[in-house]
């Protein structure tokens, strides 16, 4: 399952290994959103609960996935695109390293965006990763990639290389939620590997968090409206919903100099988490500061804009977009309500390997598990 956008040389991969592409779902308009809601041409609901949002802005290939409909999906993760609706969906997302896997598939055609699989266990995530590696000759990405490899977790050394790998915590970074339920729930899950691994939990403070989210909004919303910008002119954002409208003359309004800013900052803000991962294998944190938000009255017909939730849900996931870093979601239990937490585990360049291992080991670990008010069990219907 695909998102509305194209994907052709990662779709051409997944084909050659057998794949069947069964079609593409609804997302948030252009991608330029959290929620998922799209007036235009329907909003996705999340499995867990019709009445809420799935995460955007991959939302219906996480919907469906969570749903049961297929084992598999594709995304694009500019800002927590793919891992976003997967935590709020209850199911596993990749963002890989930037230059690991294709760049086309994105609306920035930047700097931030990248395909990514979303799929219901973090084996099958293995799987789509190996199928879709590689980017396209014609990204012309000036970057020299170490060569791919894949943990194996049969080996029998498999624990004790869990139990050698240090995870970098910054406590006021990971406690700062919409909820308790979500940090609660994340730490439960990080006390419970460290009990049977064995392994370190240090803690790491990351400086300039807020200038790290500056300089990722100017950094896409620059690139997002140089690739719009021939639609936009041709009179056809009057047709856009309400939040692209808004969005997209905030991200025109920016100059040349705004960029470049943006860019010091990436520099700057890299070098610090180069130091931290000098000392940690991994950073750990929620994936989102909030569960599924309620869609409100109104939103499915207008759309809406609200950046409090755009905020919880963006919280921790820049690092990765803005510094190219791989990351993953993987879901750790439910709130009170019952909608799905994620925590997510951020790498070091190129280190996909590593952050799908410790995924594994947090999925295996997982002692808290439901199905979707809304599932179908492909397997058994005629």
């Amino acid at each position: 399952m695909l998102p509305a956008t194209e994907v052709d040389l990662t779709t051409v991969k997944l084909r050659s290994c057998g794949a069947i592409l069964v079609g593409k779902a609804n997302m948030h308009e252009l991608g330029m959103g959290t929620t998922g809601v799209n007036p235009n041409y329907g909003t996705a609901r999340n499995p867990h609960d019709l009445e809420r949002y799935t995460g955007g802005s991959s939302s219906g290939p996480a919907a469906i996935v969570a749903s049961g409909i297929c084992s598999a999906a594709l995304g694009t993760d500019g800002g927590g695109s793919v891992r976003i609706p997967s935590s709020l969906c209850g199911v596993v997302g990749l963002k890989t390293t930037y230059g690991r896997t294709d760049t086309r598939g994105s609306l920035c055609g930047g700097t931030v965006e990248i395909v990514g699989p979303i799929t219901s266990s973090v084996e099958d995530i293995i799987l789509v990763y190996a199928a879709i590696l590689g980017s396209s000759p014609s990204d012309k990405i000036s970057l020299h990639p170490s060569v791919p490899c894949l943990p194996d977790l049969s080996s029998h050394e498999n624990s004790s290389i869990l139990g050698s790998l240090r995870l970098g915590k910054y406590t006021e970074w990971f406690n700062d939620v919409f909820s308790p339920d979500i940090s609660n729930k994340c730490e439960d899950a990080l006390n419970m590997f460290s009990e049977t691994y064995g392994c370190k939990i240090l803690e790491i403070v990351i400086p300039e968090l807020n200038q790290m989210r500056m300089a990722h909004v100017v950094s896409i919303g620059s690139e997002a409206a140089t690739s719009m910008s021939p639609d936009l002119q041709d009179g056809k954002g009057g047709r856009l919903t309400l939040d692209s409208r808004i969005n997209f003359p905030l991200f025109n309004s920016l100059s040349a100099s705004d960029y470049v800013a943006a860019q010091r900052l990436r520099r700057r803000i890299m070098y610090y988490h180069m130091e931290i991962f000098k000392n940690v294998d991994v950073i750990v944190t929620p994936t989102t500061g909030m569960t599924a938000p309620v869609i409100p009255k109104g939103a499915l017909k207008y759309g809406e804009s609200d950046m409090k939730v755009t905020g919880n849900l963006m919280r921790f996931i820049i690092a990765a977009n803005l510094l190219g870093f791989p990351a993953i979601s993987v879901p750790v239990g439910y709130d009170k309500q019952g909608l799905p937490i994620g925590l997510q585990i951020i790498g070091r360049p190129w280190a996909e390997a590593t952050i799908l291992r410790l995924a594994a080991a947090f999925e295996g670990l997982r002692v808290e598990t439901k199905q979707p008010a809304s599932y179908f069990n492909i397997l058994k219907r005629n």
